[in-house]
């Protein structure tokens, strides 16, 4: 598998400084995007706004290639600057009425759950929290570690009032994926939208909206995707979009465009309309190069299959005397392979970033979290540097 992708380091720079094996984090930037943001930054130093002459619309091919990516069409697609920006815009659109609810789970990032909370205090709408469920023998009852949600939980929480589940895709701790197909189908069969955080997912693993019944999808650029901190993807179906309220406008809500003194209300009718101001367009075409270069080029399962492959040549070497694997049915991996280890993870990421090795930590787990770039070879360096790093730490 590893032949059928270029991971060259002539377009993975990071490559050069050591092994990188945190894509769930801040991502090494795809090289041929940095150079894009350089280009686009360079004109406007030397043109200033004569630099669209040279560009033209940066925003038409980012919608195109994030639209290919999720198997839809760019009219769902809005240029965001993260994950939150994305949530609030549905979360503070939706029309929630007193008594409504909202469910999601009790360790989800931030991002997918002040917005909700938001509206619990605002709006008088009720936001339940899917319980934690530590599956037996993976973490010590003391360690209490996030791990997943059940989906038996879920069914016992739902109610007619139920209008809205917000639940991350992959949670970022524990790695623990949720099976959006069967959620997706769930949803669906109750008249609730389904709002997904696909930050620790797009880029990583299938995610197809309209196949899967999601109403809202949000993430981050500079993770999975490789591309620039402060960019992101608000995907929204049609029909959702019917519903929600403008909760933010400006100039670029308005179909009137450039005719700044029309002030007539006339909100674009696709998914522009959540452009409320201008973008950090000289981010874009970064984004826009590695959404086409290289996640629109291979195919989304292929990049999975290869990141699980790398996964399991990782655990096949790693000494459990001293890592505790994090290991979930095949539905719900993803690309982060959470692991416990024996000795403090602080001291633990310090010393493995000391002999080139970078990894992150969340909440107790070290995570590893290669991508279809890292190579069989890094794989087999990394997995010597966690063994031998815990050695010493530990005796």
């Amino acid at each position: 598998m590893e032949n059928e992708f270029d991971k060259s380091p002539a377009l993975f720079a990071h490559k050069r400084e050591g092994i990188f094996v945190s894509f769930c984090s801040v991502s090494p930037l795809y090289s041929a995007s940095a150079r894009a943001v350089e280009h686009f930054s360079r004109d406007q130093e030397l043109h200033g706004t004569r630099l669209f002459d040279r560009h033209g619309d940066v925003l038409s091919p980012y919608r195109k290639a994030a639209a290919k990516l999720l198997k839809t069409q760019a009219s769902n697609i809005s240029c965001m600057t993260s994950t939150a920006e994305g949530m609030n815009l549905v979360a503070n659109g939706y029309p929630f009425e007193p008594g409504d609810e909202i469910i999601s789970y009790e360790h989800e990032y931030p991002a997918n759950h002040y917005p909700w909370v938001l509206q619990s205090r605002r709006r008088g709408v009720t936001l339940k929290l899917l319980p934690d469920a530590v599956e037996d023998g993976c973490v010590t009852p003391d360690e209490k570690l996030a791990r997943g949600w059940r989906f038996s939980d879920l069914e016992q929480m739902v109610s007619e009032r139920t209008r809205v589940v917000a639940i991350s895709h992959v949670q970022f701790t524990s790695g623990f994926a949720a099976d959006l197909r069967r959620l997706g189908d769930f949803c669906r069969e109750r008249n609730i939208d389904l709002i997904v955080d696909a930050a620790q997912s797009m880029g990583v693993l299938p995610v197809y909206p309209e196949e899967f019944g999601i109403a809202a999808i949000a993430s981050s650029a500079w993770k999975w995707l490789m591309g620039p901190v402060g960019l992101g993807v608000l995907y929204t179906s049609p029909s959702l979009r019917e519903k929600l309220e403008t909760s933010c406008a400006g100039a670029e809500t308005m179909k009137q465009g450039f005719h700044y003194l029309n002030h007539d209300w006339d909100v674009h009718d696709d998914a522009r309309r959540f452009e409320y101001s201008t973008r950090p367009l000289s981010l874009v075409p970064g984004l826009s190069t590695v959404l086409t270069d290289v996640f629109c080029a291979y195919n989304a399962e292929a990049i999975r299959t290869e990141v699980f492959r790398l996964q399991d040549a990782l655990l096949a070497k790693l000494n459990t005397s001293f890592y505790k694997p994090c290991r979930f049915p095949l539905e719900h991996r993803s690309g982060i392979l959470s692991v416990v280890p024996a000795c403090p993870v602080p001291e633990l990421v310090e010393k493995l970033y000391q002999r080139g090795l970078t990894c992150t930590a969340r909440d107790g787990y070290l995570r590893i979290a290669p991508h279809f770039c890292s190579s069989d070879q890094e794989i087999e360096e990394a997995v010597s540097i966690l063994n031998d790093a815990a050695k010493e730490i530990t005796t």
